[in-house]
């Protein structure tokens, strides 16, 4: 089963390891549970480069479109923006185009900065205000639909989960392609992610068998962290990690733009970060607390294959993702709808003062996850404002790095400014929808999410996050160390964000998974029901806390606990799949069925619950009903290694070995810590007397399975490898 823990990594946790008896001597594991605006600015001289004197990007119809997205991308990081990366493709890229360098997103988190980009719309406008529970709204043209109606085919290519097609920027792609196929590293905590390389192969070839015109979108995702640049770049690049991440992503992106500039049309193609990255600026390492410019400021590089320029341009009129979309269907000769809140950045376009363009900007995740105070600014021109608890204001043409705060100094400015973000009439985030257990899972390997914390109805200085930026760089340094398999270092970590900020649910979480996972059950049980007595259990929290209990043989504590939260219609799917297995721990295989059902009533593709569904059907010995759910997992979700492991012991029990060795080998491959998948596939292979193949199995099961829970098994692994 998996229990869902936010902040780094995606639990792995053997809950439930059932034993169905392939041969009186073995016992192979099946896949167990799977819970779960116009403002004076100051003035700056020279902003705007005179589009006369610019490089050539042709208006017409008959051309090719591709938007390259390169995750957390300081604008500073490219060397054409004066930064440490070495980044020759994407230099000469700018050599041929329009380097804006006053370019700023909307959010500071991936897919609510990629929804604006693909609609042009503000995050309040489009809808989705986190990574968890916020969806596109529904009928919200995008730079897709609009492109397809008007014949061109659509490709979209992404580089990690927080894109994937399960929540929802597919709408107008013929081609989603989120295969995140890289094996897995030797950690629980490894991401689900594929390098830029592979993303860029992927795309080359939808790219070469086009015959009529294209849109391509490429998102890759290196330089998020952990930051781990493959060689060469990782000793070029020893100590500054990040530099060498951008670095290869630069490389890696070479084969992209040379088929663009191959091809038969012309390709406008247009290269931007989603967001930046701290990286200790403000006291904030990674991204996602504030809306400073290491994080909202981004590359944007505008130009047209083959050029028939070289002079490299750099534009210092304002920027913003919203002008994306109309500055691409305006490349494409296509009418831009009225309704967008940004412009076109074509050379010809109406020029525009650098005082009349404002932004909104917002920071969201850390009052929906945290209980922090809500993050919400403007800028217009050169001045920005961000309002919080101890307002912000800054002068970004004299202090770009935002080193003096002015909203005390300047409270004419202040107060404009507030009026200027009050226009925009951005409401707060609306109540967050129920994800699946999967999709929970997904971004918890990232960090991402971390529950829901209660919204205040108003937020003091104490909610600041400029006050809490210490507990947010234990956060960042403790999920580090979960996911580099650092797990001392992380247990520390979350026992000092416990200690410090203990009506916070994240500390709570991430404590307790690393002590089950380290076969600490009573610690995890004990941990979890502190953050009870605290006042900080919210539902993930509780359903944690239910699967816990069920799984340490207190599955009547477990029902109690979550009966009551899955009351609600719909209920949680987490806790639905929680109380499920505790049903099943009790012998009570029909409320489970029917538990489990509920959870497929509210969402038909929730992988984890067709997976505890062919679970049960297994332990009844219906193999035929279990082999229907499982591949129905696997088909939604092909690295679902649980479904694998399932699909492995039918076909064991079979006699497919081959075949189950195929399933096992992919499910160990997915998930390198899932235990039992492991046992399954050393054991079997042993006994088939493929005794080469299993002895590194059988080494891995030995000296990394948690002996407080793998006892008795290690101690046989270890008898056949003194064979």
């Amino acid at each position: 089963m998996r229990a869902n823990h936010p902040g780094g990594f995606a639990p792995r946790t053997p809950l439930l390891a059932l034993s169905l008896a392939a041969a009186p001597a073995r016992s192979v594991r099946v896949a167990r549970f799977a819970a779960l605006a116009r403002v004076a600015a100051f003035a700056v001289a020279g902003s705007i480069v005179a589009c006369s004197r610019g490089p050539a990007v042709d208006r017409q119809a008959d051309q090719n479109i591709l938007l390259v997205t390169i995750d957390t991308l300081r604008a500073d990081a490219l060397s054409s923006y004066g930064g440490q990366a070495k980044t020759p493709n994407l230099d000469a890229l700018a050599s041929h185009g329009i380097r804006f360098d006053f370019a700023h997103a909307h959010s500071v988190l991936t897919r609510p900065s990629h929804a604006s980009i693909l609609t042009g719309l503000y995050p309040f406008a489009h809808g989705v205000r986190d990574h968890s529970g916020y969806r596109m709204k529904a009928g919200t043209p995008t730079l897709a639909t609009i492109l397809k109606a008007n014949g061109f085919e659509t490709g979209a290519f992404v580089g990690a989960v927080p894109l994937s097609l399960a929540f929802g920027l597919d709408t107008g792609f013929d081609v989603y392609d989120d295969h995140f196929a890289r094996p897995a590293q030797p950690s629980a905590f490894a991401l689900a992610e594929r390098p830029a390389a592979a993303v860029v192969e992927a795309a080359t070839k939808w790219i070469a068998g086009r015959q009529g015109r294209w849109f391509a979108w490429v998102h890759v995702f290196d330089p998020h962290a952990p930051y781990t640049p493959p060689a060469p770049f990782d000793t070029e690049y020893a100590g500054r990690p990040y530099y060498g991440e951008v670095a290869y992503v630069d490389k890696a992106l070479g084969p992209l733009l040379d088929a663009a500039a191959r091809g038969a049309r012309k390709t406008t193609i247009l290269v931007t970060g989603d967001h930046g990255e701290g990286l200790g600026d403000h006291g904030e390492l990674g991204h996602g607390l504030f809306a400073y410019e290491s994080t909202l400021r981004v590359p944007l590089i505008l130009a047209q294959v083959p050029s028939r320029t070289s002079q490299d341009t750099a534009s210092h009129t304002p920027a913003r993702h919203v002008d994306v979309l109309p500055t691409l269907l305006d490349a494409a000769a296509v009418q831009i709808p009225q309704f967008l809140p940004g412009r076109s950045l074509l050379p010809g376009a109406p020029a525009v003062e650098d005082r009349d363009v404002t932004s909104y900007f917002e920071a969201m995740s850390a009052m929906l996850n945290r209980g922090w105070a809500p993050l919400q600014g403007v800028m217009a021109g050169r001045e920005k404002f961000v309002d919080l608890p101890a307002p912000e204001l800054y002068d970004l043409a004299a202090d770009p790095k935002e080193a003096a705060n002015l909203a005390d100094q300047k409270a004419d400015r202040r107060r404009a400014l507030e009026i200027r973000l009050a226009d925009f009439h951005a409401p707060p985030p609306g109540e967050r929808a129920a994800e699946t257990s999967e999709a929970m899972t997904k971004l918890q390997a990232l960090g991402y999410t971390s529950g829901s914390a209660p919204r205040k109805a108003k937020y003091t200085g104490d909610d600041d996050p400029k006050r809490l930026v210490q507990i947010d760089a234990w956060i960042q340094q403790a999920t580090d160390a979960a996911q580099t398999g650092k797990r001392a270092d992380a247990i520390a970590g979350y026992q000092r964000i416990v200690a410090a900020r203990p009506s916070m649910s994240l500390g709570y979480k991430n404590l307790a998974f690393l002590q089950w996972q380290g076969g600490e059950s009573r610690a995890a049980i004990d941990t979890l029901e502190r953050a009870v007595r605290a006042g900080a259990a919210e539902p993930s929290l509780t359903a944690q806390l239910g699967t816990y209990l069920a799984s340490a043989g207190r599955p009547a504590d477990a029902i109690a606990l979550l009966e009551p939260l899955t009351r609600s219609t719909p209920a949680d799917p987490e806790a639905l799949n929680a109380l499920g297995i505790a049903y099943a721990r009790t012998g009570n295989q029909v409320r489970a069925g029917e538990t489990f059902g509920r959870v497929l009533e509210q969402n038909p593709a929730d992988v984890e619950a067709l997976v505890n569904i062919g679970t049960l059907a297994l332990m009844r010995g219906d193999t035929a009903t279990a082999a229907q759910a499982l591949r129905r997992a696997v088909a939604i979700d092909p690295n679902s290694a649980r479904a694998h492991n399932g699909l492995g012991v039918i076909a064991m029990k079979a006699g497919r070995r081959d075949e189950a060795f195929t399933e096992w080998t992919q499910a160990v491959t997915l998930a390198p810590q899932d235990y039992d998948v492991l046992f399954n596939l050393a054991i079997e292979l042993d006994a088939a007397g493929r005794r080469d193949e299993a002895r590194p199995y059988l080494e891995r099961f030995a000296a990394e399975a948690p002996p407080a829970q793998y006892a008795a098994d290690i101690a046989r692994v270890k008898k056949l490898l003194k064979r």
